[in-house]
């Protein structure tokens, strides 16, 4: 294969997907593992389930190709997972927590539909009719999977504001509160 080409950018950037998809299988567990909110925690096992998939339809593009899917590192999705990683190490509250997570998972989403879109592009400039239903299959899936986390964000997001302004109130409350005291204790000193 002619180096500078088309075809093998086209194979570059699939051994780079190919390393981004199996950092994820190892990424999504301790997602799911983070997520107190059950239907978070099934949507991120429901989607390692269709990123081993993914792994999968890399492979048999692959070996169409006559190309081993190894020898590259997307360090994108190791930056990416790095993050995510980093994120579920904070002390958030717990709806907080899977705000952030849900967060976190949307950066990886659409950097995944940004490369799979790139290379079915690719895949079709260079008449890879095989190869473009099993990209489009995955590319529609990791869109699915965004439009999933957003809906789910919606109502997590919400309840992760509603727990800060009840906290808010709260510290308000005891804030008065000790504000009173004080100024009591103040004037029964004046008073002696």
């Amino acid at each position: 294969m002619r180096k500078g080409s088309i075809r093998q950018l086209y194979v570059d950037e699939l051994k780079d997907l190919y390393s981004a998809e199996t950092q994820l299988v190892k990424a999504l567990p301790k997602m799911a593992k983070a997520s107190t909110n059950a239907q978070l925690r099934q949507a991120f096992e429901e989607h390692l389930r269709q990123t081993s998939e993914h792994v999968s339809r890399l492979e048999q593009i692959f070996e169409m190709l006559e190309e081993k899917p190894t020898g590259k590192k997307c360090v994108g999705m190791e930056g990416l997972v790095k993050e995510g990683a980093e994120t579920m190490q904070e002390k958030y509250a717990d709806e907080v927590m899977d705000a952030a997570i849900i967060g976190a998972a949307q950066r990886v989403e659409h950097y995944e539909i940004a490369a799979y879109g790139t290379v079915r592009e690719f895949a079709e400039l260079l008449g890879e009719s095989e190869h473009i239903s099993l990209l489009e299959q995955t590319l529609e899936e990791e869109k699915e999977t965004d439009e999933k986390l957003t809906q789910m964000a919606e109502e997590i997001n919400s309840q992760a504001a509603q727990g800060e302004s009840g906290a808010d109130e709260e510290e308000g409350e005891e804030g008065e509160e000790r504000g009173s005291r004080t100024a009591r204790r103040g004037s029964s000193k004046r008073a002696a």
